[in-house]
């Protein structure tokens, strides 16, 4: 007779789940024991619980269908909860394992007695649940399941006592079905056509899964017949981006750039993204950033069926048959001389491989990213959705995993580097296939700009020691070498495209440190907040001028 661990491992991997990234502690050890009664099911170590809940995110991005996780208690799934805020945002589906004391230990209140469930509900808040018996557990993991993988995605989070894991009697069940989103009703396709056919300036803002490949033509050819502008919001769960697919233009981060982009927008029809908003408060300016005299549609929800909803509406405006304009096939040039970040991109732009996929959480040093690579060879693009740094590493190995035939490229800035560091160590456990491209500004540079956006008084040498990563500056190649990663340190362009055309030629993972100064620093980031300031000011053209300029 199988224990719960055992009914459990089989109900998860014929629900679709067959890989699980864990940071196991002592109330996990059946489940852990259960994997050798599982030769389907997977499983990845990770040294800190956030790399755990990164890659978990990073794979379902990719693999379409969510993995598991399995952390230890209520402190494990705090450890765990930046990456898993970020999943969250992005609407990806993943199933949270969280182990507890047992039942009848609970009242004992020993050191790790916590409240998981409200440690949960802060990234899980569409599903959260305890298993009461050994004899349920399996319907309880079959409703997690079906939680995580219906439209939107989202988190799911089942807290498992010891005593329901190591007990006997458990059942395994059925998955459950697959979930089937619908379209926009007629009428709003009806109201959006005549909105459109109006003559309005009239912008698609897409996110979430209308920018996968049938969405993005079917929004091209809209815009093609219609006029339209395409927008994309500001950090896409996943871009696909690169020659021969449609060009759409991203929301800038900075709310004063993203006000330009939508200026003279009259009416915003939203697919699978929200209005948007900025990312923080700042003393005397808007946080909706849609203007006021702008009005908002809704074609498809998070819950509907974007590529659909968008097919309907091409229908509707006879622009099923119109060409797409698509982005052309082209390159930059090969860099030289001393390394800066917009070379990095540059060179990112010139050997980028076929297929595939590159993670974003460069930072400030990534600002020329998407203009180096817009023309590359077809590419997933996966970015920060919920801006809380560490993703892109953690995210890096779930890629990687979904997708074992094709190459990942992660950029990462130093700073965010070092909230998952231990990354490095599961890619070589796992000879991924990943290159990661570490941007060593030894500097928090993207706060540095926002000290200064945000008008702060009587900043000292104190408040500027809180935001540069000087003494010591790390080394990140000897980091990486001591986690079993091949790693170099680079500083000419030379150094970093003779690195890359060997990452990206050899197997397994490989770490490029880029020494680079500081992408926005000195005059520049003492004119930026004055430029930014006078934006709504300036005339129209010279102010989209000057956004392509800071934010291309």
């Amino acid at each position: 007779m199988a224990n719960g661990a055992q009914a459990l491992m089989k109900t998860l991997v014929d629900a679709g789940i067959e890989v699980c990234f864990t940071n196991p502690g002592t109330s996990e050890m059946h489940f852990v024991a259960a994997l050798d009664s599982e030769p389907r099911m997977r499983a990845v170590l990770a040294l800190f619980e956030g790399v755990a809940t990164g890659a978990a995110d990073g794979y379902a991005r990719m693999a379409d269908k969510p993995a598991a996780t399995l952390l230890h208690l209520g402190c494990g799934l705090g450890n765990g909860l930046a990456n898993l805020h970020n999943a969250r945002k992005g609407k990806v589906p993943m199933v949270n394992i969280v182990g507890d004391h047992a039942t009848y230990h609970v009242p004992f209140d020993a050191q790790l007695q916590s409240d998981i469930e409200t440690v949960a509900r802060n990234v899980s808040p569409g599903f959260v649940r305890t298993a009461k018996s050994t004899a349920d557990l399996c319907k309880d993991a079959v409703a997690a399941v079906s939680a995580a993988r219906g439209l939107p995605g989202q988190v799911a989070t089942l807290i498992l006592p010891a005593d329901v894991s190591w007990g006997d009697g458990g059942v395994p069940c059925p998955p459950p079905p697959q979930p089937t989103p619908a379209a926009a009703d007629a009428t709003t396709i009806n109201t959006i056509a005549e909105a459109i056919r109006s003559g309005k300036k009239t912008a698609l803002l897409l996110g979430g899964r209308a920018l996968r490949e049938p969405s993005l033509l079917a929004a091209a050819r809209i815009a093609a017949h219609s006029g339209v502008k395409l927008l994309a919001e500001v950090f896409p769960t996943r871009l696909e981006r690169g020659a021969g697919l449609p060009a759409v233009e991203r929301i800038a981060y900075l709310a004063e750039l993203a006000s330009v982009q939508l200026a003279d927008i009259e009416q915003l029809i939203l697919v699978d993204a929200k209005a948007p908003v900025s990312f923080f408060a700042y003393p005397g300016k808007k946080s909706y950033l849609v203007p006021d005299s702008c009005t908002v549609f809704t074609l498809a929800t998070p819950a509907q069926d974007s590529a659909a909803s968008l097919q309907k509406l091409a229908a509707a405006l006879a622009a099923e048959n119109t060409a797409p304009l698509l982005q052309p096939a082209q390159r930059p040039g090969r860099p030289r001389g001393k390394l800066t970040a917009e070379k990095v991109c540059k060179a990112v732009g010139h050997l980028l491989p076929d297929n595939a996929i590159v993670i974003d959480e460069a930072i400030t040093s990534g600002l020329l990213l998407s203009a180096m690579t817009a023309g590359a060879p077809r590419h997933d693009l996966i970015t920060l959705t919920g801006g809380a740094i560490g993703q892109g590493l953690p995210n890096a190995i779930g890629a990687a995993i979904a997708c074992p035939d094709r190459p990942v490229l992660a950029l990462i800035g130093d700073g965010t580097a070092m909230y998952t560091i231990q990354s490095l160590w599961t890619m070589a456990r796992e000879n991924l296939n990943v290159t990661a491209i570490i941007f060593n500004n030894a500097s928090y540079s993207v706060l540095n700009v926002e000290l200064e956006r945000v008008g702060a008084q009587k900043i000292g040498p104190k408040a500027k020691s809180q935001l540069d990563l000087n003494g010591p500056v790390l080394n990140f190649a000897q980091l990486g070498q001591g986690m079993g990663v091949h790693a170099v340190r680079v500083s000419t362009a030379e150094e970093l495209v003779k690195a890359m055309e060997y990452a990206l030629a050899m197997p397994g993972p490989h770490l490029i440190e880029a020494v680079v100064p500081e992408s926005l620093n000195g005059v520049k980031r003492k004119v930026l907040p004055w430029l930014l300031r006078a934006l709504p000011s300036l005339p129209r053209s010279l102010a989209k001028t000057l956004k392509r300029k800071i934010a291309p």
